[in-house]
């Protein structure tokens, strides 16, 4: 069966009247007129109500096509020789395997016939055509091309050697080749986005340039072209000109920022570089409002925590420290205390290293240890400006800790971070630096801990079991471990096969009491706090994680990640070699 047009397809198989046909048509060209770029069989598909991948099944079967599953398929090198770049990303086409010289091509609008007629021109021999859904296919061309391939296809058609050191100023960035350059950087950007994506790593070595993503914590390898390293110089170039930092020097480390808007959303970009034996290494953080600002019921508090929280951060002065390593969330939390009690009524300052994001109301001070700004001098001013809370964003050294805790006991309310392990380690480290325990005793008014877990992909979550000797190994508790039900995402393309989406926050609030002062007056270990602690309702970090998997939101595997105790190290190595997941 021969059909001339999508129109013709619809009306002769009975999935849609002319009528309908011209109506979704026009409705269409209105939404391409307003900026959409849906593709008009994607329109009337959703229009009626139809899964593309359906469509596209009855579509091939009219018209005696194979339909494939992009997202499967093992493209071999042969089948890419075939098919040029530039065509495959222009018209959205994926080369998929070469039999006695004919080369199979899938495409997702047969259609189409100047993309028919551009690959047919390209493929330089015999080509068989195929259906599979034009998002199957952009995953599978930026997993078998690389993230930006059509854009460095440009570039090696210039005249211009990028493989050498390039000035970069305001005579070139008008360039075609430079356009190219800025176009690819952003295109990084934007797919590290769309992963959401915390950080972008590019790596220099010796016969590549790795670009690298942290999504969820976990660092992935990123797709990338094989040519990429030979546009080392004039990549890393146009990213320092964006963060305003000096392109001629490259044998000093250097720092910058990045203001960027993609599809709305606002994004701040921290840059980092430092010179490494193949080049400069550039690190990007990537910081977006929706994810630095959460409300506190958005942070995974349990209702009883949440609740003492709003009592501590409304008292008119006092200590609140929030412990934990790099990228647990900590600055998160910060901004949702400072939120929350923001008001026309307090003056709010704060000093950070940097100044993540501008909050409305505040006073923010960024540290400049350059010209002799660092955390201590700048809270001690802080002090003279009439200041009802005072945000500091680490301690860490005494001096620090001194001003914060005379500033505490002469009736403010201050916020800091320290790097503990948990929440009782925080008063052996204030101790340690310095500060007479009766200080600590009086002015801190409670610690919190924490870490950030991976939460199961809601879209491959299935239940599972555990073998109940390896949950008493790892100390989960034994009255639950007949009861409990445990989950685990298989992976699909929605979270990119690894069975996570998202992070959330597991907390350990230690609210100091009469009970524990003179624990901390008479320096006992943190063990001994810690004990005490618990034994007055506080729960662990271990503990939290335990509810959430429980509550089916994270895995075992991800609460032992994050919260190590060395007595169940030995147990964890030993039982991850094994399989002590079985499904349901």
């Amino acid at each position: 069966m021969a059909f001339l047009s999508l129109k013709s397809f619809l009306a002769q198989t009975g999935l849609a009247t002319a009528e309908q046909f011209d109506t979704w048509n026009k409705a269409w060209r209105v939404a391409t007129e307003s900026g959409s770029q849906e593709p008009l069989l994607t329109f009337i598909c959703r229009e009626r109500g139809l899964a593309e991948d359906v469509f596209l099944q009855q579509l091939a079967k009219a018209l005696n096509w194979p339909y494939l599953d992009a997202t499967k398929l093992k493209v071999p090198a042969e089948a890419r020789n075939r098919i040029s770049t530039k065509v495959a990303f222009q018209h959205l086409v994926l080369p998929t395997q070469v039999n006695d010289g004919t080369i199979q091509v899938a495409v997702s609008n047969p259609f189409d016939t100047a993309m028919l007629n551009a690959v047919r021109f390209d493929a330089r021999g015999p080509v068989q055509f195929a259906l599979a859904t034009r998002v199957e296919i952009e995953k599978a061309l930026k997993n078998f091309y690389g993230v930006g391939a059509e854009t460095l296809g440009e570039l090696d058609q210039g005249d211009t050697a990028f493989d050498v050191d390039i000035p970069l100023d305001k005579e070139i960035t008008e360039s075609d080749q430079e356009a190219s350059v800025i176009k690819f950087v952003n295109q990084v950007i934007w797919e590290a986005f769309k992963d959401r994506a915390t950080d972008i790593h590019f790596e220099p070595a010796e016969d590549e340039l790795r670009i690298r993503y942290r999504i969820d914590g976990i660092l992935h390898q990123t797709p990338m072209p094989p040519q990429l390293k030979r546009f080392q110089a004039a990549l890393i170039s146009r990213i320092k000109v964006m963060s305003g930092m000096n392109i001629s020097e490259k044998r000093l480390p250097q720092d910058g920022r990045i203001n960027v808007r993609i599809k709305g959303e606002e994004i701040d970009i921290r840059v980092s570089t430092v010179p490494t034996v193949y080049g400069e290494s550039v690190s990007l953080r990537l910081l977006t409002r929706g994810k630095i600002f959460l409300t506190l019921d958005k942070l995974g508090f349990s209702p009883l925590e949440e609740q003492a929280i709003r009592e501590i951060i409304i008292k008119p002065h006092g200590i609140f420290l929030v412990t934990g390593p790099t990228g647990s969330g900590k600055s998160t939390s910060l901004y949702a205390f400072l939120s929350t009690i923001n008001s026309v009524h307090k003056r709010i300052i704060t000093i950070e290293e940097p100044v993540e994001y501008e909050l409305k109301g505040i006073n923010q001070i960024a540290v400049r240890p350059e010209i002799g700004l660092t955390f201590a001098m700048g809270l001690r001013h802080i002090l003279r400006q009439d200041p009802n809370v005072i945000m500091v964003g680490e301690i860490r050294d005494l001096e620090t800790a001194e001003i914060a805790i005379r500033a505490a006991l002469t009736g403010h309310l201050v916020f800091s971070t320290l790097h503990t392990n948990d929440a009782p380690s925080a008063f052996t480290r204030l101790i340690d630096m310095g500060i007479e325990p009766f200080l600590v005793a009086s002015s801190v008014e409670a610690v919190m801990a924490q870490r950030l877990v991976r939460t199961i992909c809601p879209h491959c979550k299935q239940e599972q079991k555990v073998e109940a000797n390896y949950l008493r190994r790892i100390g989960f508790p034994e009255e639950e471990i007949a009861t409990a039900k445990f989950y685990r995402g298989v992976g699909c393309e929605e979270c990119r096969q690894l069975g996570y989406q998202g992070r959330m926050g597991i907390y350990e609030l230690l609210i100091l009491s009469e009970t524990l002062r003179p624990l901390i007056l008479n320096r006992s270990p943190a063990s001994t706090i810690a004990a005490r602690a618990v034994d007055a309702g506080m729960r662990t970090l271990r503990t939290d994680g335990w509810n959430k998997v429980k509550a089916g939101l994270s895995t075992i595997e991800e609460v032992l990640r994050v919260t190590q105790i060395e007595e169940h190290l030995d147990a964890l190595v030993e039982d991850t070699k094994a399989e002590v997941w079985v499904k349901s």
